[in-house]
């Protein structure tokens, strides 16, 4: 068996070379393992605050290292389309990470540190799986000795979690984590869910704040540190054995900062975590919990070690560190002079443990990294049903508790409906009524068409966190597009029934039961048609600005190509395609024909006042119009047609989104 302080050569087969020889310091995952290191005595960092408190036992057995030897990463810069169907682009690749190479042990805290721009987020994407596959190089990564062949396995193996907290605001944090397990861990029962999930907010330190909502800028919530264990919690709910983490002090004061390390420190010790994160400039109390460093500039390792060992490599280059300042802040100054110096810190008084004796020595990683093939480590994959039914659940949530949604669209309906009615209040028979009916159903159509953009800052909130569950196989997109669906049905049925019984009783149309009704489900499918519109939107818009921008854009061509401004006849052939798509056309017809079908007989206009001879009557109407023939139903199928079609394009783009991103 392999000594407590180990360190691995190249196989016989690999190629010479020195900055490929890694030393681990105490990788040993014993319980028993001392957490704390003593500096040496020319050091300039001295820590005044007591020691990490010594791990607790667990029982997890199973521990696990992560091995990297010569990864590089490059990327293709940015052409434009013209330039691409002119030639070749000619532009170098421009290379990230340059041949690093480190070993993050269990139980411990690596910590990756660096100038902005030097690569930090890059590695720990490639590390954690967020690349293509195209871009992942198989024999740079190992668990325990094994080799990682494809980026999927990393990403049920590691738990992964980015800069920004991608939350929902509107749910509490019991049920924040509550649905991360029912998805993660669908193996489980409602109570070992339930308490996983109390266990997890135990340490993570959020029993306080369970029933808090977890807030943005407008919402009042938790506190940035708070959020910040959330988040940590949504990734670790899966009890992973690897933790790679994105700058998670980010953003936070100093003592939230410190609580958080605290919290990764703890984790590492108690449950034989291996922890990786990268930080900024850390403070001196920080530095204590952090077990080794690696250093990068212009994506080339200065420095992987100990603190100490950055102190000894300072020293041997002439610097002496200033009183004032810690090691790696002194480095952070030099690190132009430590990339040239290439100094690669080497702990000699290990044992050499070569490749294909850890192969023997370990079997667990292998069947981690086996299982990880199909996803069984991160218990993804959940029955379509069952997604289905979660989401369904939570996007009530959502729906309830946002206020400004919930009361605007009632609002709407409410006001647009009696603003309406008393405006075309009891409308005459004759032809000037005719003449304000055709304004009337082009009015509310433009209102109600138009009344969903105020959806639009919600879908691009929940689109980031859909982005990481998605691709993190929570669910599939599909299962959101119809849990969406689902919910989206009964809410915008209230809002049409809200809209069509002012509006129709008070201005007087067709008095027939049977009109109103279908006047009610035209309004409902109109308003569905719009949500629809507008979920594609922002699936395919970057922001608010732009995206409500194209919304008008959209409506506004729509409604000009309606045939209410321009007969069809009057189109320009080469704009003629847009009379067609036109989601006001169908409406429009539709309505038009359910106030005057059941009235094609009566006169609406007379010769004189004797009634002698009619000049206008509900049948002259409609064929003027070109709605000789009753086309109700098949206009409603189209805005059906509509409804389907605008989803299944979004469902489209998230989806080839998801299979893209790196969250």
């Amino acid at each position: 068996m392999a000594s407590p302080c180990t360190t691995y050569q190249p196989s016989p087969g690999s190629p010479e070379d020195d900055s490929m020889i890694l030393f681990s310091t105490s990788t040993s995952c014993s319980p028993a393992k001392q957490s704390t290191r003593t500096h040496s005595n020319s050091s300039s960092f001295h820590s005044s605050s007591p020691p990490p408190p010594p791990p607790q036992s667990s029982s997890n057995n199973k521990t696990y290292e992560l091995r990297v030897r010569n990864l590089s990463y490059t990327i293709s810069p940015n052409s434009s389309i013209f330039s691409s169907l002119i030639k070749k682009s000619t532009k170098p690749k421009i290379s990230i990470l340059k041949s690093v190479s480190f070993v993050a042990g269990c139980s411990e805290i690596l910590a990756i540190v660096g100038p902005s721009g030097t690569g930090k987020s890059t590695l720990l994407r490639v590390i954690s799986g967020r690349v293509r596959n195209k871009d992942f190089d198989t024999k740079s990564i190992y668990l325990n000795d094994h080799a990682i062949t494809s980026p999927v396995q990393l990403r049920n193996i590691c738990g992964y979690v980015a800069q920004e907290d991608n939350l929902l605001p509107l749910l509490t944090v019991k049920e924040t984590l509550m649905f991360s397990a029912k998805f993660r861990l669908r193996g489980m029962g409602p109570k070992e869910r339930e308490e996983r999930v109390e266990s997890l907010m135990q340490e993570l330190g959020l029993d306080h704040v369970a029933d808090n909502f977890v807030g943005d800028e407008e919402n009042r919530g938790i506190s940035g540190g708070e959020k910040k264990r959330v988040s940590i919690g949504v990734d670790m709910i899966h009890d992973p054995n690897i933790l790679l983490l994105d700058e998670p002090t980010s953003g936070l004061d100093s003592s939230s900062a410190l609580q958080v390390i605290e919290l990764l420190s703890s984790m590492a010790k108690t449950k034989h975590r291996t922890i990786i994160l990268s930080i900024h400039q850390p403070s001196y109390r920080i530095l204590q919990y952090i077990s080794n460093l690696l250093i990068l500039n212009h994506g080339s390792v200065v420095h992987y070690g100990s603190l100490e060992s950055l102190e000894e490599n300072i020293s041997r280059i002439g610097y002496e560190i200033p009183i004032q300042l810690n090691p790696l802040e002194f480095a952070m100054e030099i690190i132009s002079v430590l990339e040239n110096q290439n100094l690669h810190s080497k702990y000699q008084s290990c044992s050499y443990l070569r490749w294909e004796e850890a192969i023997i020595q370990d079997g667990a990683s292998k069947e981690v990294i086996d299982q990880a093939k199909t996803g069984v480590v991160s218990n993804s994959g959940c029955s379509s049903l069952f997604e289905i039914a979660v989401l369904c659940s939570r996007f009530w949530k959502i729906i309830y508790r946002t206020k400004q949604l919930f009361l605007a669209r009632t609002m709407q309906a409410l006001v647009g409906g009696f603003g309406l009615g008393s405006v075309y209040i009891k409308m005459r028979n004759d032809e000037g009524g005719v003449t304000e009916r055709l304004g009337l159903f082009a009015f509310s159509l433009s209102f109600l068409l138009s009344s969903t953009v105020e959806a639009l800052p919600i879908y691009l909130q929940e689109r980031r966190v859909i982005m990481k569950e998605a691709s993190r196989g929570a669910y599939k997109i599909s299962s959101y597009m119809i849990a969406n669906t689902i919910i989206f049905l009964p809410f915008l049925f209230a809002v049409a029934i809200l809209f069509a019984v002012p509006v129709y009783w008070i201005v007087g149309l067709n008095p027939s039961i049977t009109a109103f009704v279908f006047f009610t489900f035209v309004v409902w499918v109109i308003v569905l048609m719009a949500s629809s519109l507008v979920l594609f939107l922002s699936a395919v818009s970057p922001d608010f600005i732009s995206g409500n921008s194209l919304i008008c854009t959209v409506l506004g061509a729509f409604f000009l190509f309606s045939g209410y401004f321009i007969p069809k006849e009057c189109i320009p052939k080469y704009w003629l395609f847009m009379y067609y798509v036109s989601l006001y056309r169908y409406p429009l017809d539709a309505l038009l024909t359910n106030e005057y079908w059941s009235l094609r007989s009566k006169c609406f206009s007379w010769n004189d006042e004797n009634h002698s001879e009619c000049l206008l009557t509900g049948y002259d109407v409609l064929k003027n119009r070109g709605l000789d023939k009753d086309t109700r139903w098949m206009n409603v199928g189209i805005m059906f047609a509509f409804f389907v079609f605008y989803r299944v394009i979004c469902w489209i783009i998230l989806a080839r989104k998801v299979s893209k991103t790196t969250i």
